[in-house]
């Protein structure tokens, strides 16, 4: 990481903030980070004048940076938390997650990475709900949830919380969320793949797209009563949602699901 760490200029420096004198912090955000900041501080370093005392954690989000999107934050050549309370001419430099970089010899922001990815969705992801259940992802969503609701089943469940509302990110509460970018649905379903690098953790139909409940192969005979003329002659293989009890066969929505699937694999390959 080399020449990018601000280093040793801030050390040990008095807090003038601390008095109600104003102090002035440099900041440097990295990558994706600038997608939240106005064009004159993106990829550069600026000021901040400050007169009252704050953590670093307030004074990023007071950018407009949600806090889940930060994972290295380095205060004159030292990582920190997000409790570091930012002093008179400290050097700041604020990086995102690194898929590629090994960082675990520095201190991480979040206790721990979740391994097995589960998602809680804002009211605005609706398809993108869908579109995760159908990869085989573990996918929370209503049209009626609300804000206090969502933060707190990500909190309590252990779940990525996906979001266009970056306030609704900056809930103390939150430890891993992310700013959906896109707004088309199919690239944010790209954009979430390769964000938590879940290319090889698919498993398409075994959730259902209505509730999430997982799916198990079921006999015909058990669900030939449920099934349209057409369907009964026509199709044997079948699936039922452990929870909504909803059926799911082979059918023309089921090849184009699979084109789906094969599309996103694809771009994994390439």
């Amino acid at each position: 990481m080399g020449g990018d760490i601000n280093t040793g200029a801030g050390a040990g420096c008095t807090d003038p903030a601390a008095a109600g004198e104003v102090a002035v912090a440099q900041f440097r955000f990295y990558e994706e980070l600038n997608d939240f900041l106005p064009r004159d501080r993106r990829k550069t370093t600026f000021i901040h004048a400050f007169t009252r005392r704050a953590s670093v954690k307030d004074m990023i989000e007071s950018f407009g940076v949600p806090h889940t999107e930060v994972e290295l934050i380095i205060v004159n050549g030292r990582s920190v938390d997000f409790s570091h309370i930012v002093t008179d001419q400290d050097h700041i430099s604020v990086y995102p997650m690194f898929e590629s970089l090994d960082i675990r010899p520095l201190l991480r922001l979040r206790p721990a990475p979740l391994r097995r990815p589960a998602f809680v969705l804002d009211t605005q992801l609706g398809r993108l709900a869908r579109y995760l259940r159908l990869l085989g992802f573990d996918t929370l969503y209503r049209n009626d949830y609300s804000d206090d609701g969502i933060a707190r089943l990500s909190s309590e469940q252990g779940r990525i919380l996906l979001t266009r509302d970056r306030m609704l990110l900056q809930r103390s509460i939150i430890t891993h969320g992310y700013f959906v970018r896109a707004t088309d649905p199919l690239q944010q379903v790209d954009e979430v793949l390769q964000r938590f690098d879940l290319y090889n953790d698919i498993q398409p139909l075994t959730r259902c797209i209505r509730c999430n409940g997982r799916l198990t192969e079921v006999d015909k005979d058990i669900v030939i009563d449920r099934l349209e003329p057409k369907t009964k002659r026509y199709y044997n293989q079948f699936r039922i949602c452990r929870d909504c009890d909803q059926v799911y066969w082979e059918g023309s929505h089921f090849r184009k699901m699979i084109g789906l699937i094969d599309g996103f694999r694809e771009k994994a390959r390439s």
